[in-house]
């Protein structure tokens, strides 16, 4: 029987956890580090390297002046942030407001076209319909039926409200999107945890409110989310109808000055809202990806 060499170090306890690594470990957690660090290092100079050449390309364009004053006007930004930001209270609502919506409706639908039985059948077709008609149609189309159509139709006790009818319009296109999100999670559970459900004596109903849904909206939370960015960015469509939203405001005062820098202003705003989501977005993708990975619940 032959005894497997001792690493050097191997002998040595720490007081804590009762173990130090042997030199070879070390030595490669040093390596390690030290191509993180290089990698780190590259990826800073190439991008440094790389702002750099997209700057002097920019400044050295022959309209850059020209540019400069149209778009990075200082003076029309300061003027412009106060009332962009003032519009871009009514985006935030529409997006808590419609994102609620679309959620609850677009769960409604999903769960219509998975129903079983002939019996469902008028209900399937309806579901589907909706959602193919829905997802072909183009939003700022969408909008302009529902913003426009709608107060000619003169209907009584019918809002004309270009906020309400503008959310109503994101509310359509995005719950037909958001079920079919849905419908994907509902599919992707294995029959047996449906059959495992009936087997303890639930019913149908049960089963799809107890087992079915909590692991298909626990699968589909990225691709929710990725939604839900959208939207956020396509509540400033509702300007179209004349909702004083952040791209109203701006758009009011480029009629008024013929300087376009309060788009600009109003474009940052929207990315700094969106950029916090997104990395949001990421973190829980990669955060259920590493549960799945290691065989954990998803």
């Amino acid at each position: 029987m032959t005894l497997a060499k001792e690493e050097p170090g191997s002998g040595e306890r720490d007081a804590a956890d009762g173990y130090v690594p042997s030199q070879r470990r070390r030595d490669r957690e040093r390596y390690k580090r030290a191509r993180a660090r290089r990698a780190t290092a590259i990826g800073a100079l190439s991008t440094l390297v790389t702002a750099v050449v997209l700057y002097l390309v920019v400044v050295s364009a022959p309209g850059w002046p020209r540019t400069k004053e149209t778009f990075f006007d200082l003076e029309y930004a300061r003027e412009a942030l106060p009332k962009v930001l003032e519009g871009l209270w009514l985006n935030v609502r529409l997006l808590l407001v419609c994102g609620a919506a679309v959620l609850v409706l677009g769960m409604l639908i999903a769960v219509a076209r998975t129903l079983r039985g002939p019996v469902f059948f008028p209900l399937r077709f309806l579901a589907a319909a909706y959602t193919d008609f829905f997802r072909g149609l183009p939003l700022i189309i969408n909008l302009m039926i529902v913003v426009l159509g709608v107060p000619a139709l003169r209907l009584q006790g019918v809002t004309v409200d270009p906020v309400l009818l503008g959310g109503t319009a994101l509310t359509l296109t995005y719950s037909a999107y958001v079920a079919e999100v849905f419908r994907a999670g509902i599919e992707s559970v294995h029959p047996s945890q449906r059959a495992a459900a009936r087997s303890l004596g639930l019913n149908n109903r049960q089963a799809l409110r107890y087992v079915v849904l909590p692991q298909a909206v626990r699968r589909q939370v990225p691709p929710l989310l990725n939604d839900l960015v959208s939207l956020q960015k396509d509540t400033g469509l509702v300007s179209i109808g004349g909702a004083v939203d952040a791209v109203r405001a701006a758009d009011i005062i480029v009629g008024r000055s013929l300087n376009y820098t309060p788009y600009i202003v109003a474009g940052l705003i929207f990315v700094a809202l969106t950029i916090p989501m997104t990395r949001f977005t990421d973190w829980v993708t990669a955060r259920m990806d590493r549960r799945q990975a290691q065989g954990g619940a998803i």
